[in-house]
Order: structure tokens, then sequence, then C-alpha cells
């Protein structure tokens, strides 16, 4: 059986030599070394802004929101996992959708201003597939408007763009570090960002607003990663090398093998440094996507569709016309790409989708 992804788990030894030390500290929450050693080691790695470690990604989001957004209308991409529009509504703000390009499945950010009104107080946009929103075009329309930018980068780790982490980009960005992503800590997640004040203020936010053991700075929640996930991120780490190269070869064993005469892939934007986090391939329609979906199954292959549905037609929020996501959303299917797929199960997929 193969899915479409496959949680990485270090060996077992090195995993307990972390527990090992949880349980000589007796400290297994509220930022102990292990915490602070991942986040030093992560900040080093990823070559970042400063960021902090939280119980996963979607408690990121809802922290930048509260933080950023006022309950005011928040413009966002409808092709993205439901974490984003829904951390959005969760807030007491209101999504407004903005289509997205056909090419690179990020939001087409010549459609933003359009959208923006009085009430418009930030822009949540996603880097679908760790592929890079226009990042320079949004933080223009974000400065002439006084918006905020939050972006959604949960499939973002390692991402570079013109030479520099996808994490420097937006007021926060947000990224998650579940056991499907490339690093993982189990459930996880972080929050980056480069403003020292603002950072202050998402820092006191994920820890219930505490100033000390007895005063609060203000509102806050518990979105704290425990030292029982920094040890798992602290094993898997070393080994991210490898897997992204594992990954670069399967995706490229995906170029070389599929036949593109009746079906498409995403354009990445240039000037990007991927970190091959996924493979989806766009097909004509949804007739033929049941039909390649249901040949794989058929030989216990399983992709995913992803994303779908379209989240402007989700029930809880207002709905919006956006062509391009709801086509792309029918029509997608996520391929599988794990560390360690093999060679030979590549080219039964790919002879399967070909035929």
């Amino acid at each position: 059986m193969i899915n479409v992804t496959k949680t990485f788990l270090p060996p077992q030894e090195e995993y307990h030599k972390y527990l090992e030390q949880i349980w000589d500290s007796n400290q297994i929450a509220n930022g102990g070394k292990l915490w602070y050693e991942l986040q030093a080691k992560l900040k080093e790695y990823l070559e970042s802004p400063d960021l902090i470690l939280t119980a996963n990604g979607t408690l990121s989001l809802q922290i930048a929101l509260k933080v950023l957004a006022g309950n005011g209308e928040v413009i966002t991409t409808p092709f993205s996992y439901v974490a984003t529009t829904a951390a959005i509504v969760w807030e007491n703000c209101k999504p407004v959708f903005v289509d997205i390009h056909p090419e690179y499945l990020t939001i087409d950010e010549t459609k933003i201003e359009a959208a923006i009104t009085e009430r418009t107080t930030a822009i949540l946009a996603t880097h679908v597939f760790g592929n890079p929103c226009n990042v320079e075009e949004i933080d223009r329309i974000a400065k002439k408007h006084g918006l905020k930018v939050i972006y959604d980068a949960a499939h973002c780790f390692g991402v570079k763009y013109k030479g520099q982490s996808i994490f420097n980009f937006g007021d926060v960005s947000t990224c998650s570090f579940h056991a499907t992503k490339i690093f993982h800590t189990g459930e996880g997640g972080a929050m980056f960002c480069k403003d020292p004040q603002l950072f202050k203020k998402l820092f006191y936010s994920h820890n219930f607003g505490h100033k000390g053991a007895t005063e609060f700075y203000g509102l806050g929640i518990n979105a704290k990663m425990s030292e029982l996930q920094a040890a798992m991120g602290l094993a898997v780490l070393p080994y991210v090398p490898k897997l992204l190269e594992a990954r670069r070869e399967i995706t490229e064993g995906y170029n070389e093998r599929l036949n593109f005469s009746s079906i498409a892939t995403m354009t990445l934007r240039k000037s990007t440094a991927w970190n091959y986090s996924y493979y989806p391939i766009l097909l004509d329609n949804e007739k033929q996507l049941f039909k390649v979906k249901k040949a794989l199954e058929d030989n216990y292959i399983f992709p995913r569709r992803y994303f779908y549905p379209a989240l402007n037609t989700l029930k809880y929020v207002e709905i919006t016309k956006c062509e391009v996501s709801e086509k792309s959303s029918n029509n997608i299917l996520c391929l599988p790409l794990s560390y360690d797929m093999t060679l030979s199960q590549l080219d039964v997929m790919c002879q399967i989708i070909n035929s």
C-alpha cells in the first residue's frame, strides 16, 4: 500500500536520548530546555527571523489573526487547506476570497486591490504546496492600504525565495510541523516574525498572556509546544537534508515519466529553492480525475484530492465565485511522495496514470 505521504520517524534510540533529558529535568511544558534548543537550531537551519514554537500550525494562524486582523475583513485564498479559512472565521473575522493564478495556484495578486474595503484589515495568503506567492506585490499593496500580511506557509519548511527564507516575508509567517510534513514534531507549528514588538505580543499571546507568574501583558491562550514535541523535532531535524534529497529524486522521476500531453502540474515561481513537499497533477476534468484515482486505488495506491473542496464553497462562509480555484480543486490530485519511495513503485504509478 502506497499512501500520499508517510511520516518519517527517527531511530528510536535517538528520540529516547532526548526523552531521558526530559525525565531528568521532570519538565515537559512551559519552555523547557529542549524547546529552546529546537528554537535555536531551527532559526539557524532555516536562516529565518525569530520564531515561536507552537502546539500546532492552526494555533499559529489563530494567534496571528487575533493580534493583527482585529475582527475585520481578511482577504484570502480559496485554494488552501481548510484550516486557513477556519482560522479566520474562528477568530471572528470575515474571509473575503480572491481567486488564484491558474499556473502558480497561489492567490492572484492582481485581484487583491479590487477586494479591499474600509473594513479590510489583513491579507492571509498561502504559499501553496511550498510555491511562494508574489510576495513583492502583496507587500506593495499592503503598505499602500495600511494592511497587515500573514502567510500560511504550512508547506514551506526549507523553502527559499530569492536567496532568503520564505519565512522572512509578511508581518507574520506560520508553519506546520504536523506528522505529514517534511520536518515534524508529531504535532506542532511555529510563528515567524521580524518585528521585536510584534514578536513580544505573539509570544505572550501563546502563553496565556503571562508576564511572569502573577502578572499579565494581556489576553492570551495556551498554544505552547511541549518538550515531548520538541524532542521529536530535535531527533528529526538532522535527517531533513536526506529527506529533501530523496523527495527531489522522486519529483524528478515523476517529471521524467509522466505524460504531460493530458495532465499538468504547478508552475514553480522563479527564484524559488523548493522543498519538494507535494506533487500535484491537474487533470482535464473531474471525470478523468475519478478514473485515474480509481485505477490507482485498485492497485493499493492512494493519492489525495488536495485541496478539495474550494474554500469559497464552505457552508460557513459567504459564497463567492472563484472559477479558477473551483476548477483546480475539482481536477487536482496530489500523488504519493515520501522519503522511502522506490523507482519501481514510481514506474508502476506513472504507467497507471499515463494509461
